[in-house]
């Protein structure tokens, strides 16, 4: 099948690019207001950007309350979502009012960080800690801005609690990263494998 997206005519009960998509990382957003109040919401609309400097970004559909806050103080905490902690990172996705602190209707832990303001999720077993680089609203084909908040951030400070550590490495099979698939799927990282990247030497024609 084929369909254009300026109709999205494809006949199916759900849309399926977000599925196409996937599985996308999710980033685990903790801000501190301005006002000191606290926020906490998954966006799987997330990634790293770069590795020198070591950047992320996430993206809001509108200007919610991470957005806001990360933007208004210039900071922000991504935390490892993983399977263990599905359950709270879907909690933490409720539609709460203003000044209502998501880790207090999850029952997580503020922790604090070292070089940011915002609190990270004590019971993560990895989160960074970033400073925003820039904010934008990504235009379409038709040159207008999109509903989308896009939040670039260098990360900072890295924390990591060592019993996901095997040889030296994050351990997949014990951090057991979440994702986000299409539709209300997640997905958690059980099954890893180990491929060599190709070299020059390896860039023969075959056959």
């Amino acid at each position: 099948m084929f369909y254009e997206t300026a109709t999205n005519d494809h006949g199916l009960p759900h849309d399926p690019f977000k599925a196409i998509v996937a599985p996308r990382p999710i980033g685990w957003i903790s801000t501190r207001a301005p006002d000191g109040t606290t926020n906490l919401a998954p966006y799987s609309f997330f990634n790293a950007l770069s590795d020198k400097p070591k950047l992320v970004m996430f993206s809001s559909t509108g200007m919610k309350h991470s957005a806001s806050h990360a933007i208004a103080t210039g900071e922000f905490v991504v935390n490892l979502a993983t399977r263990d902690l599905a359950e709270h990172v879907n909690r933490s996705s409720v539609p709460a009012e203003a000044g209502v602190s998501e880790f207090a209707l999850t029952g997580l832990t503020e922790a604090p960080c070292r070089l940011v303001a915002a609190p990270r999720v004590a019971e993560a077993p990895a989160a960074l800690e970033c400073r925003l680089t820039q904010w934008f609203r990504p235009i379409g084909l038709d040159g207008n801005d999109s509903d989308a908040v896009m939040v670039i951030g260098q990360v900072v400070g890295i924390h990591i609690d060592e019993r996901i550590l095997r040889d030296g490495r994050i351990a997949l099979d014990l951090a057991r990263p979440l994702s986000r698939l299409g539709y209300l799927d997640f997905a958690s990282t059980d099954d890893a494998f180990e491929l060599r990247r190709p070299t020059r030497a390896d860039a023969v024609p075959q056959g």
